[in-house]
C-alpha cells in the first residue's frame, strides 16, 4: 500500500504539472473525449475522488446508494460554471482527503465500487489508473507527449485483471482460455502477466497497453502484436474501468 499511494501521489503530481500553466481559457480546450474539456477531466476525478472515499469509509452507505447520479456526462455538466482556480482547489482537496484515507487501509479489505468490490490495494490501483488515463486526455488536449513510467505497471496490472469483467459487463460469456501479456517497460525490461503457453499472447510496450485497456486510443493505432484468437477477441473489447462499456476512440485513420 505504501507503494502504491507513493506512486499515486507521483501520478498526481504529475497531472498537476500539466496543469501549472494554464490559463483560464486553456480549460476550455477540448480532450479526445467526445464532448468534454479539461475541466470535465478535473471535475470527474475530482468527483469520484470524492465518491472513493465516501466507498472507503461509509462503505455500508455507499453500496445503499452507490451512485446519486445517471450518467458521468451529467456529472460534468454539474460543474461547468464552477472557476477553475475553485476546480482546481476542489480536485487537490478531495484527491488529498482520499490519498489520508487509503492510508489507513488494509491492502486486502474489501472496498465497494461501481463494478465489482475489490481490495483495498486494487481500489488504489484503479484510482492510480483513473489519474494516467484522465491525465492522457489533458496531455493530448495540450498536444504535450509525455515520458512512460514505471508506474505504467499498474495501470497495466488492473487491464489485465479486468479481462474478464470487459466481457461480462457487454453480456458476453468470459472465455475459458487463457492469455498471457508480454510488456516492454520504459527501462528495458519486462513486464509479463498470465501463464506460459497461454491460448493468446499480447506482446508489445506497455505504453501501447496500457493506452487501448483504458480505452485512449482504437486497438489498430498501437503496434501490438496480437496472437490467438483470445487475444484480438480481448483486445478488442478492453476495458480497464468500472461502469458500462466504454465508447473507446476512433480509429486515428477514420
Amino acid at each position: 500500500m505504501a507503494e502504491l499511494l507513493d506512486d499515486l501521489r507521483a501520478e498526481t503530481a504529475s497531472l498537476e504539472a500539466l496543469l501549472d500553466p494554464l490559463r483560464d481559457e486553456d480549460w476550455e480546450r477540448p480532450t479526445p473525449a467526445e464532448g468534454w474539456a479539461i475541466r470535465d477531466q478535473m471535475s470527474h476525478l475530482a468527483w469520484f475522488d470524492e465518491a472513493a472515499v465516501r466507498a472507503a469509509t461509509d462503505p455500508g452507505g455507499f453500496q445503499a446508494s452507490p451512485a446519486g447520479f445517471t450518467s458521468v456526462d451529467d456529472l460534468t455538466l454539474e460543474s461547468r460554471g464552477m472557476p477553475p482556480a475553485e476546480l482546481r482547489a476542489w480536485f487537490r482537496a478531495a484527491r488529498s482527503r482520499s490519498l489520508e484515507v487509503f492510508a489507513t487501509l488494509d491492502a486486502r479489505e474489501r472496498v465497494p465500487w461501481f463494478g465489482p468490490a475489490m481490495s483495498a490495494a486494487s481500489f488504489v490501483t484503479a484510482r492510480l489508473m483513473e489519474t494516467w488515463a484522465h491525465g492522457q486526455d489533458v496531455a493530448d488536449a495540450l498536444g504535450v507527449t509525455r515520458e512512460p513510467t514505471a508506474r505504467l505497471r499498474h495501470v497495466a496490472m488492473m487491464g489485465f485483471r479486468a479481462r474478464p469483467f470487459s466481457f461480462a459487463v457487454r453480456g458476453l460469456p468470459v472465455p475459458e482460455e487463457t492469455v498471457r501479456a508480454e510488456l516492454a517497460m520504459p527501462d528495458g525490461t519486462t513486464w509479463t502477466a498470465g501463464p506460459e503457453g497461454a491460448d493468446g499472447l499480447v506482446r508489445g510496450t506497455v505504453l501501447d497497453f496500457c493506452l487501448a485497456v483504458t480505452q485512449r486510443v482504437h486497438l489498430s493505432d498501437t503496434a501490438l502484436e496480437l496472437t490467438g484468437e483470445p487475444a484480438r477477441a480481448w483486445m478488442e473489447i478492453a476495458q480497464a474501468f468500472a461502469g458500462p462499456p466504454g465508447k473507446g476512440r476512433a480509429p486515428r485513420s477514420g
